[in-house]
């Protein structure tokens, strides 16, 4: 009995290693990312404040409705790219979003409370609070987002 519990203890340490992150996947720091940020914001004019959280952003309208919580469900129109420009996403009809923020990446929550019912916002996102080293779809690993974003409706 104590054989097949030594087994079972070695089965699962093997199990357990090999979920670990996708092989070369290392994550890069906000702070690493930053300088990058920065020459996208000057080089596009967006006169950007730097969030606690490390993302980076420019308020272009507060809106004056209903500001979203994190279990809010939202709607919004929104384009975004890569600091290189290449566009990966864009919904320009906000009635086929309709999402729980706090199912969204972690920039879209830290980002979107910024702004109320009619607002809209640039949100630049360090890759750390996004896809990170794995990416998605179009998005690289370790690439750091833009968006733009107007928030339409916003269920408390």
């Amino acid at each position: 009995m104590k054989k097949f519990f030594a087994v079972i203890i070695i089965l699962t340490s093997i199990l357990i290693s090999c979920t670990k992150n996708k092989e070369g996947c290392t994550p890069i720091a906000a702070t690493d990312e930053k300088p990058a940020i920065i020459a996208f914001c000057t080089a596009n004019n967006i006169q950007y404040t730097e969030h606690s959280s490390g993302i980076f952003y420019e308020i272009i309208d507060a809106g004056t409705g209903i500001t979203p919580t994190i279990n809010s469900r939202i709607f919004i129109y929104y384009h975004g790219t890569l600091l290189n420009g290449s566009q990966f996403d864009a919904q320009a009809d906000p009635t086929q979003t309709g999402w729980y923020l706090n199912s969204l990446i972690d920039g879209w929550q830290k980002g979107i409370p910024l702004i109320k019912k009619g607002g809209r916002i640039k949100l630049i996102i360090p890759s750390a609070l996004a896809y990170g080293c794995t990416g998605s779809g179009a998005i690289p690993a370790n690439a750091p987002l833009y968006f733009d974003i107007t928030l339409t409706d916003v269920i408390p």
